[in-house]
């Protein structure tokens, strides 16, 4: 059995116990993930090296996976655009069961193998293309098709799994293992599982944007300035970097067309 199934026996009076004693128990099981991280950070440096070299001017994020897994994928893959300028060409988000599965849980698809290597065969993977691949159990046929059919057309592959020894850890180039064991709810993998995969895709995601150069002195400078929220950060962003004022940030923003990082170059004289 997975550790990820496995129940723990000191919690079966869990619902018995007062409500503040449970949210203890499930916050210590947060804490958990996060200690799984760290016991991740060298695998996750490796993968982010090798797909920081990988992607090029041309390469995509490609990530799958099914139910949780699938959709934290999906979240990550989301914040990449306004948060870094990812062009939405450049990223692909494969989910067992389609787009349907977002709003509605439909776990039977992560069964179907021939799915997930379809669906990563219809968006033509490259050796310019770097894969990551989710699932907690490891196991997910849908998923690790998905990756395997990856690596075949030459993408960087790259694992998360929750369970040592998986199958999904073992068809990928680099194999992320978050061991966060079982849940306080048995089975609940939405629970420590999803969060050591949450926050191992933003560091996975995050360290990735800022060895490609889109963060400058600890700041987003490749952001979209899409609302009255953001376009003040922008201004600030300028204003803190060169040291302008707010109208000559103001005025390098509107001249770059809301670009940060051009604002940024047009108030130091370098464009």
């Amino acid at each position: 059995m997975e550790e990820t199934e496995r129940a723990d026996e000191t919690l079966r009076d869990l619902e018995s116990r007062t409500p503040a004693a449970i949210l203890d128990v499930l916050l210590a099981g947060q804490r958990r993930s996060l200690d799984a991280v760290e016991a991740a950070l060298p695998a996750i440096e490796r993968a982010v090296a090798d797909a920081a070299d990988r992607l090029g001017a041309q390469g995509r994020l490609i990530y799958c996976g099914a139910g949780t897994s699938g959709r934290i994928g999906l979240l990550d893959a989301v914040e990449l655009g306004p948060t870094f300028d990812w062009p939405d060409g450049r990223r692909h988000v494969i989910l067992a069961g389609g787009e349907a599965s977002l709003g509605r849980a439909r776990e039977g698809a992560e069964d179907d193998a021939e799915a997930g290597r379809a669906a990563m065969l219809a968006i033509d993977p490259s050796p310019a293309d770097v894969c990551l691949a989710l699932a907690a159990s490891g196991r997910t046929p849908f998923t690790i098709a998905a990756g395997e059919a990856a690596r075949e057309a030459g993408a960087l592959t790259v694992g998360f799994a929750n369970n040592p020894g998986s199958p999904l850890l073992d068809a990928c180039e680099h194999a992320i293992l978050l061991r966060t064991g079982s849940e306080v709810v048995a089975g609940s993998t939405r629970l420590a599982a999803g969060t050591a995969q949450k926050a191992a895709l933003n560091l996975f995601s995050t360290l990735l944007m800022i060895r490609l150069g889109k963060v400058f002195r600890g700041r987003m400078v490749d952001m979209r300035p899409t609302n009255a929220k953001l376009r003040a950060r922008a201004g600030r962003i300028v204003r803190e970097v060169t040291g302008c004022s707010e109208a000559q940030a103001d005025a390098a923003l509107q001249a770059s067309g809301g670009s940060i990082r051009e604002a940024i170059l047009m108030v130091e004289g370098k464009l």
